[in-house]
């Protein structure tokens, strides 16, 4: 078992051992709009305040960056959860975020024709 603040909480044989939306203090809405693909990245402010492990860890991922997406998987919690932890950096100065970009329409024809024809093959 690890430590406090060494970490996730977890044990080898229990998983883990905080609940995820506890990491949020029950919260499941983000102040900042985000979704799994937006960019974050930290500004190398020092934030106010206490930051829980969590919080900590995820300011470390973004050091140059990540998507929601993967700071969430980094952490093993859900989306919602990582949503509301990257938002309560944004809020204190420590991280930034930008909206995905898209080089091509992402309701173009052609693309979602190329996509379902990939799919079809690996099924």
């Amino acid at each position: 078992m690890t430590a406090a603040g060494d970490g996730p909480w977890l044990d080898d044989a229990a998983g883990r051992l905080v609940r995820p939306f506890t990491v949020s203090n029950g919260r499941t809405r983000p102040t900042v709009a985000l979704d799994l693909i937006s960019q974050v990245m930290a500004t190398g402010a020092t934030p106010l305040g206490y930051l829980g492990p969590e919080h900590e860890l995820a300011l470390d991922l973004c050091r140059a960056p990540v998507s929601v997406a993967e700071v969430a998987a980094h952490l093993k919690l859900p989306a919602a959860v990582t949503k509301v932890l990257l938002s309560d950096l944004v809020d204190c100065g420590a991280l930034t975020t930008k909206p995905p970009e898209f080089h091509h329409n992402p309701t173009d024809r052609a693309l979602l024709e190329a996509v379902l024809d990939g799919l079809r093959r690996q099924l």
